[in-house]
């Protein structure tokens, strides 16, 4: 049976605008099952072990950047390594991902983000719909961390195709990591864009040839556009 898995991810909260949150981002990752990644994970998982964290570690990209919860007591070098090692897996990996950017400023309420949400997910959807149809099976991962998000996975797509929604472990899927992944970088592009670079996020991606802005633009954001679903 051919099989579409789509891992959804979020950053961001449903509350009001404010300058520690400005944006809600939003990214689908693709993945034809029957395109086996095996030999990917076990690089995901060796790669973890070597740097001292446990096989089944769920990547984290905001906390990672900002040196918190697991990550506090590593130094920048481990840190912008365990980074690659997931950069480096989607890379590889054969799925796409679309994400969103929206910008809370704009939209003003929950109910008009969580609208603009729903509008754009079923453009996305129909604009490619001889795609999703031709699949015998879709089953969605999300983690319901947010219930704005269950309910929206819920009823856009089942209002356009018959799917499957499952609730997913983060530490069980690496592709939902690669979602977590995505909501980082295009969070980031769109910071780039507008309010700028945190101090974090500049001493995490500077080189000593490139600024963090023109480290991202050479490296990351080439494989985020490489990966991108839809147009």
């Amino acid at each position: 049976m051919r099989e579409l898995s789509i891992f959804i991810d979020e950053s961001g909260d449903f509350g009001p605008f404010e300058k520690h949150s400005p944006f809600y981002v939003l990214s689908l990752v693709f993945h034809d099952q029957s395109d086996d990644i095996a030999r990917h994970l076990d690089k995901i998982h060796d790669a973890l072990v070597a740097r001292g964290l446990p096989a089944n570690h769920a990547i984290h990209t905001g906390p990672l950047i900002r040196r918190e919860h697991d990550y506090r007591l590593l130094d920048m070098s481990s840190r912008r390594s365990i980074f690659r090692v997931l950069v480096d897996f989607v890379r590889t990996c054969e799925v796409t991902h679309h994400s969103w950017v929206f910008s809370k400023r704009e939209l003003g309420d929950t109910d008009r983000l969580v609208s603009a949400m729903s509008r754009e997910l079923g453009m996305l959807i129909q604009s490619n719909y001889e795609f999703f149809t031709s699949w015998e099976r879709i089953v969605i991962y999300y983690d319901n961390g947010q219930k704005e998000i269950t309910n929206l996975v819920n009823s856009v797509f089942n209002a356009h195709l018959s799917v499957e929604v499952r609730k997913v472990f983060p530490a069980d899927y690496s592709l939902f990591q690669a979602a977590d992944l995505c909501c980082t970088l295009s969070l980031l592009r769109r910071k780039i864009e507008t309010l700028g670079l945190s101090p974090s996020e500049r001493s995490f991606f500077s080189t000593p040839k490139d600024s963090a802005e023109r480290a991202l633009k050479k490296g990351y954001f080439k494989t985020l556009d490489r990966k991108r679903f839809g147009g």
